[in-house]
């Protein structure tokens, strides 16, 4: 039997953003563990030690704070070859109480955060040839987000502009791809789903009988930035489990009871 490939990313500089928690952090530990330099980024650095890992405090909601990241990053490391656009979220508010203020923060950070730092990036990965950005997208962003309705559309703008700088970008062979994630697992789930046995309750309706983890994302993101996934550009990656099963199978076979 033919033994799996292993992806190698060693000589290769990575940046995370939101990488000292959650999922960021597993992303960060994922890349960092198949041989590429790490920085990550975040408003707070992490609450325990992640050795061999650079960490800056920026605010990549600020267009000249996200350049200045990148380039200090090129001028120590003399390079720059992935970027993955993690961080990002939401608290939950009616649609129609948002102030002006909040929604443009919460579209600043999903959306803007990510379009100046593969901005910054950009330059520097043509210049080698090549690279990937990977932008951590939600299950918001394809059906509705109540409650999260600014975030939903951020991250649905996410996809469209993943899909349009791969074909800018493609012809310097910079890859720009998306993955969707579903219902996740951190360490801040509980003002989401619920208690555990809410939560547990919530990965049992999942078709594969579980919500997903920090390593789920990790792992898509390591195939992502390997020679596995050389000529994927422009995709969006569900990796949600299946996928959220339609409420309306519960109602239909309560109504018929």
């Amino acid at each position: 039997m033919a033994q799996a490939p292993t992806i190698d990313l060693t000589g290769q500089v990575a940046l995370v953003t939101g990488g000292s928690r959650g999922l960021g952090r597993a992303v960060a530990l994922a890349l960092a563990g198949a041989g590429a330099t790490l920085v990550i980024c975040a408003r707070n650095a992490p609450a325990d030690a992640m050795p061999g890992i650079d960490f800056q405090s920026a605010d990549v909601r600020d267009p000249d704070a996200a350049k200045a990241l990148v380039d200090g990053i090129v001028a120590r490391h003399g390079r720059i070859d992935i970027v993955v656009n993690n961080a990002g979220g939401s608290p939950a508010v009616a649609a129609a109480e948002a102030s002006p203020r909040f929604s443009e923060a919460i579209v600043r950070l999903n959306l803007l955060a990510p379009l100046y730092l593969a901005q910054a990036a950009y330059p520097h990965m043509a210049r080698l040839g090549g690279g990937n950005i990977i932008n951590i997208a939600s299950v918001s962003a394809i059906r509705p987000s109540p409650g999260t309705a600014a975030y939903g559309a951020a991250k649905a703008g996410l996809l469209n502009l993943t899909q349009s700088l791969a074909q800018e970008w493609g012809p310097q062979g910079v890859r720009v791809n998306a993955i969707i994630a579903g219902l996740m697992a951190t360490e801040t789930a509980e003002a989401t789903y619920g208690d555990a046995a809410a939560q547990e309750a919530v990965g049992r309706s999942m078709p594969l009988q579980r919500m997903g983890t920090g390593e789920d994302i990790a792992g898509a993101v390591l195939w992502l930035c390997s020679p596995l996934a050389s000529w994927v550009s422009g995709a969006r990656i569900n990796v949600d489990g299946g996928g959220e099963r339609p409420f309306f199978l519960d109602l239909v076979k309560g109504a018929g009871a």
